[in-house]
Parts: C-alpha cells; structure tokens; sequence
C-alpha cells in the first residue's frame, strides 16, 4: 500500500488533493515535567482520528523527551474537520482513562476553534493536572508526504490513521512552533539513492590515506628490509589494495599510452590521439609541432622531412610518456615546457610546508585532484603515511621532539623514502608530485632539495594560520579521523598529546625563505587572508597559483543535476536545443520544491544554468535565488552530429562511430568537441565553483556534469566518459575541511 500511495502524491502536483492544494498535516504536542511517567498521553475521537469516541482505541502520543509527548499525522482531503480530545491512559493499572476537562477542540481546515493552548485533567482526589499543549497544522505538498512512507519503511509499522504511518517532525526536544519545515530531512532521505561505490567509500577515508603507497612496501603491507639497496626503489609497484583500503597505484594512475609507433618515417598519416605530437611542415619552410586534440580531426599530411623533424627536436620515449592527457593551452604549456624549458622543469614537485593542523593534507589532496583533472599526470605523497606504515601509528607526542635523536632519524629516513619514491615515479614518466610533510627546519627542505637537483623543479608551498578558533578545529578533526590516534579511546587525551606534539614542531619551527615559494597566510577560511609568492614562473606554477587564491575550506554543498528530460531526450538525438518534455516540466516543479527545502537558509546560494533553454526552463520553477546562465556548461558539442541519433550516425558516418567507441574520452566531433574540450572550457567554472563559498546549484548537461562530477570525486579522466548521469537526479557534494562527501536524491523514476 505504501509504495503505491507514494507515487500517486507525487504524480499529483496540480493542487488536486483538496482545497488550497495538498493534504492537511498535523502536529499534536503535550507538556509537562511532574506527570509520572504511568499515565501515558494519548489522543482520541471522531473521524478520522479514530471514530466513535472509544478510548480503548485512543492514539498514543510518543515521547519526545522526558517532558514532551507527540504525535503527528496527514488528514485525508475529505475529512479536513477534526474533533477529538487528549486523555491520560495508565500505563501498568486497570483503571479507567482521564479525559481532559472542557468542551471538545474543533480543527477545521488547519484552524483550531478557540485558544486552548492547555489541556486540565482531573486525577484522584480532585486534584488537577496541567499539560501545555502545542497543535500545529500546515497544507504540505505531495513531495512532503515522502516523509509519512520513509518512516513507514524505518518503523515497520503503520498508525491507525487511515494507514498513514506516523511522522515526527521535529526530532529536537526543543518545542518550536508553526516550523513545519523541520520535516525536511525526513524528506531528503525518502528521495535518496546510494551513491556510487568509489565514491561513497571516498568520504570515509582520511585524505592522507588516499595518497601514494611506498615503493619499498611488500605485498604483505610492510617495508622490505633496510639493507635494500637504493636502487630497489625502482621495483614495480605494489598493484594490490593496502592494508589500510587505500586504492593501488594502479587505480590512481592517469595512463597516457606510448605513442611511439605513430612516428613512422614515410607515408601519409592521421593523428588519431590526444597528446600525439605530428610533425609537419608550415607555410614559409618554417617547422613547428601539431599537437593532435582529438580523434576525428581533419587528416593531416606528414612533412617529406618528417624523419629529419624528429631528430631535430629529439623527441624520446620520455619525452612523449610526460605529455599530458589535456587539451588546449593545458598541451601547449606542455610543449612549450618540454622544447624550451631546461630538463627538470619537465617534473615539478609542490612541496608542502607548514605546522601540523594548518591544512596541508587538505590542501595537497585538492590541489592534487585538480592538477589530474586538468590532465597532469599527479601524485600525493604523504610522509605522515609513509611513517605509519613504517614505525606504526602509535607514536606519542615525544616521537616528534626535535632532541630525540632516535625520532629525528626516523622521521628523516621516511622523508628521504616518500622524495626518492616521488623522484623515481617521475623518471618512469609522473609530471607533478606533491609532497606533504611539515618540512618545518631548513636543515629538512635542504635535503630535499639536494634530493631533487637536477630531477625536478621544487616550488615550497608553506600554509600559515594564526587563527586560533580554526587551529582548533582541525585539531579535533585531527584526532576524530587521523589513524596516528585510532587506537586512543580517551579523545581528550589525545587532544593533549597532539597540543604536545605540535608544541615540540613549533619549538624548531622555521618559515619558508629560500627558493621558489608560495605562502598561504590565513587562506584556510577565505575570510581575507593573503598569498605571497617568490621566483614563480612557468605555465603550470602559474595555475597552481591561480588555483591556491581561489581556493578555500569553508563547508557549503554544491548540487549537480541534469536538466528534465527533453524532447531530444525522447527522441535518442544528441546536442539539439529542445524543449523540456512533459516528465521534465514536472521535474522542474519537483526540483523547485527541493532547493526551497534544501536551501531554505541558504539566501547567498545561487542557480547556475547553460545557455540552452532545456536547463533554462528547469530552473525557471526555482524563486528566490539568482539564476546565472555559463556558456561553458553548454553541453558538449556534436558538430555535424548534432540532432542525430546514434543510429543514424553509425549509418552514415561508419568510421566517426568506431573512432568514438574506441576512444571517447579524446574523440572530436567532427566541427565539434572531444569531452578533453569539455574539461578545458569548465576550468573556469570550477575555479569559480571553488571560489564561492554559498551554496551553488549546477543545472547542465551529461558530458558536462560528467566531467566537473570527475572533478569533486577524483575520477580518473578515462573514466569520465562512462560515469552515469542519470536523468532526475540530484547529486549533493559536500565540500569542507572534512573533504568531499557525495549523496544522491533521485526524484523521479
């Protein structure tokens, strides 16, 4: 009964239920802190509460509190006038019911006849009892009654309110009055679906965690032995899930395949792949690089010089392995570096600096996912982890002293194996490694620097906070997720030695001066703050830069939803600029109802859409926000394919077909887009994304939202182009100090 009575309210959205428009909800409560607790509440009376007066049939009134007792329900349309009574039932003794003393509460329509605001009870020996009584009504829409079926599904049993289960909709003990919206929880649950597995698990792990293994661990998740020699650290890489359930190398590689068989010396030929460099010959004799975006793109003629080209510029096997899997000015930087810049600009290490609790993991694990999603090939190296697994995670506040001297080695050593680690990755081809420690002395910094001489440019990124009330917080935070304190049981206990172990850092502790720099002071909330930057320089430091200023940690969800179907959807033809069909128009109303409920507090949030009316006309239901229109999240491209099916498509252009089954995360439209394209023209809305600190609701496309949800969860870009993106789904992601967590609300089927 309750499945089916649930899609009918939400198919019904017309107003069609009853005057005004949806159905009556009502909230009784009764107070009192000195009633024992034997005589129990309750509720009885004509239909369609219970009918015929009978007390044996009285609806009970659940304990809210020690004081509070309640009980909620939804009045049938045709029955908008309630006459009922409050009673004392005991609870352990036969004894006949106390019914409340006065005339009988008339609710018509949500009004109650007179003010009885107290509910008087005559007990044993004339003595008399008084409750205050609190009755709240409000004409809910269809999409509130969710909430009556999620608790029917929770409690697993209905109320005998015409089989309408039961429903709190205030679950603090506080009382508040005429706040009808407090059901808005109940509501969000009864629509939400379970995230993807990567995703869902993501969130629950601690973000240093997520970072690089050790090369020198074995396969049963411990070190190998210290008398290995150096160069053990090449090995292969560990490919099984650690100990600790963080994913494998493998996982978190952004693979860009070897390209090496496309430099054939003769012949004619076509550039089919993302990050092929094809050599030919310009106007005027002069030489340059084509740098192939997509498959599909105009067939290119090599030069007759193509073979002298190539061993002019000396292109090797490394060379080619370093190009990113980007687009746009992203391979142009990347060809630039790689033609002008000296050999270890190839590889740039972000070095993190700073005293524990300031952010660092936070900030290299973002900065790693935007640096992969742009197309680098990136790595987070975490010490912490490195020393975890090494020396176990539970080391006291005295590890950490600077006049240990058995600490200092071991802290020292880690650190040199995460630097050798990350440096040899990026022999075998990594672009940017970020490395995160509190690298806190010069005498540390010095090292890694004589580490990474002549292998990869260090540019130190030192996170400073003065804010003691943020300090805090990461402080609790801290002891909440890091594994170094899973085994404390006492969390105060462990908040003092943490106080201890950052006091011993901030004895030695000594601010970045030397090299290339970028200092973050006071950026952690966005509220002010500043960025300083010393001998920065080149395509990529540029970005990293531009990234850092506009980033911050403050907690507000950003929603991502498709636009309602449209006609073009209907039809199975791709791009278009269609009209929403009728299952759209009511998802329109429907997402309206939830970003009111979602966002009733959120007055800064704002409605992003792009410029094609389908997702302009999903908005228009939404009041109360300002709406902004993005032409970067117009949907992707399809050139001469646009308002053709697939099938159509695989008939008259055969070879466009099998070139986009092949590859389609680099494939080109022809006159069109690759989904590389997609990701090079969102930066801006991500950046901006990042920089808004309300809430924000993204109205788009599937290529699109599959690209910028890659973003939130760190999905490798090969995967972008099979992520689902269902039709009339919200995807909420809750980004924080705490991460980035994911849930999904599906409103309709």
């Amino acid at each position: 009964m309750g499945s089916s009575a649930s899609k009918n309210t939400e198919d019904e959205e017309d107003g069609s239920n009853g005057g005004g428009g949806g159905q009556l909800y009502v909230s009784l409560k009764m107070e009192n802190s000195k009633v024992e607790g034997e005589l129990t509440p309750h509720v009885y009376g004509s239909v369609p509460l219970v009918g015929s007066w009978d007390p044996s049939n009285a609806l009970p009134m659940l304990r809210e509190s020690a004081s509070m007792s309640e009980l909620s329900f939804v009045v049938p349309p045709d029955h908008e006038t309630l006459d009922f009574k409050f009673l004392l039932k005991p609870k352990y003794r036969d004894t006949p019911c106390i019914v409340e003393e006065g005339e009988n509460r008339i609710l018509t329509g949500g009004s109650l006849q007179g003010d009885a605001r107290v509910a008087l009870f005559k007990l044993e020996g004339d003595v008399i009892v008084e409750f205050r009584v609190f009755i709240n009504a409000d004409r809910v829409s269809p999409f509130d009654l969710a909430a009556s079926w999620r608790a029917y599904r929770e409690n697993l049993q209905p109320s005998t309110v015409r089989g309408i289960p039961d429903v709190s909709i205030n679950p603090d003990p506080t009382p508040v009055e005429n706040c009808p919206s407090e059901s808005l929880e109940l509501d969000l649950e009864h629509y939400e679906v379970p995230a993807p597995a990567p995703s869902a698990q993501s969130s629950l792990v601690y973000a240093a965690d997520n970072a690089e293994n050790p090369r020198s661990l074995s396969a049963s998740g411990s070190f190998v032995n210290d008398d290995t020699p150096k160069a053990a650290s090449k090995s292969p890489r560990v490919s099984a899930v650690s100990e600790d359930g963080s994913p494998s190398e493998k996982d978190m590689e952004i693979i860009v395949p070897d390209h090496s068989d496309t430099y054939s010396a003769s012949g004619a030929g076509e550039s089919k792949s993302a990050g092929i460099l094809s050599p030919i010959q310009q106007k005027h004799g002069q030489r340059g690089l084509f740098v192939d975006r997509g498959v599909g793109s105009p067939r290119l003629v090599k030069s007759v010089s193509a073979s002298s080209f190539l061993a002019h510029l000396k292109l090797d096997a490394q060379t080619k392995n370093s190009m990113p899997a980007a687009a746009g000015a992203v391979a142009a930087a990347a060809v630039a570096d790689q033609m002008l810049g000296p050999k270890e600009d190839r590889h740039l290490a972000i070095v993190l600096v700073g005293l524990p609790a300031r952010g660092k993991t936070f900030t290299a694990a973002k900065l790693t996912r935007y640096l992969r999603w742009l197309g680098h090939d990136t790595k987070h190296f975490n010490v912490g982890k490195y020393r975890r697994l090494k020396h176990g995670v539970n080391q006291c506040a005295d590890f950490f002293r600077a006049d240990n001297q058995e600490g200092v080695e071991a802290r020292t050593e880690v650190a040199a194996l995460a630097m050798e680690d990350m440096i040899a990755w990026m022999e075998d081809g990594g672009q940017v490694g970020v490395f995160d420690a509190t690298n806190s002395t010069r005498v540390r910094r010095n090292m890694l620097m004589k580490m990474a001489e002549g292998k990869c440019k260090i540019i130190f990124l030192e996170t400073l906070c003065n804010d003691e009330r943020i300090i805090e917080r990461n402080i609790r935070l801290k002891i909440q997720q890091s594994p170094d304190y899973e085994e404390e049981t006492d969390f105060e206990a462990g908040v003092k030695d943490f106080r201890d172990r950052l006091a011993n850092y901030e004895r030695v502790y000594e601010p970045v001066e030397e090299g290339s720099y970028i200092k973050m002071i006071d950026m952690v909330s966005g509220n002010g703050g500043q960025i300083q930057v010393n001998n920065i320089s080149g395509y990529l430091p540029g970005r990293i830069v531009f990234f850092l200023v506009n980033t911050h940690l403050t907690p507000r969800p950003i929603l991502l939803t498709r636009h309602g179907e449209s006609m073009d959807n209907v039809r199975g033809r791709t791009g278009g600029d269609s009209v929403t069909s009728e299952s759209g128009k009511i998802y329109a109303k429907k997402l309206a109802n939830f970003v009111e409920k979602r966002l009733k507090n959120e007055k800064a949030a704002s409605i992003w859409t792009s410029t094609l009316q389908r997702t302009i006309l999903t908005a228009g239901s939404i009041v109360g926000f300002p709406k902004v229109q993005w032409r970067a999240l117009d949907e992707i491209n399809s050139g001469v394919c646009d308002g053709m099916t697939y099938e159509e498509i695989k008939k008259n252009m055969p070879e466009e077909y099998e070139s986009r089954l092949k590859d389609k995360l680099r494939y080109r439209y022809p006159r069109g887009e690759s989904y590389l394209d997609v990701i090079q023209r969102l930066e801006p809305v991500i950046i901006e994304l990042e920089r808004q600190r309300a809430p924000v609701v993204v109205i788009s496309h599937q290529a699109v939202l599959r690209a910028l949800y890659a973003y939130f969860a760190d999905r490798p870009l090969k995967e972008i182009p099979q992520i689902e993106m269902p039709l009339h789904t919200i995807i909420e992601i809750q980004m924080g100090v705490s991460g980035v967590q994911e849930k999904r609300y599906k409103l309709m089927d």
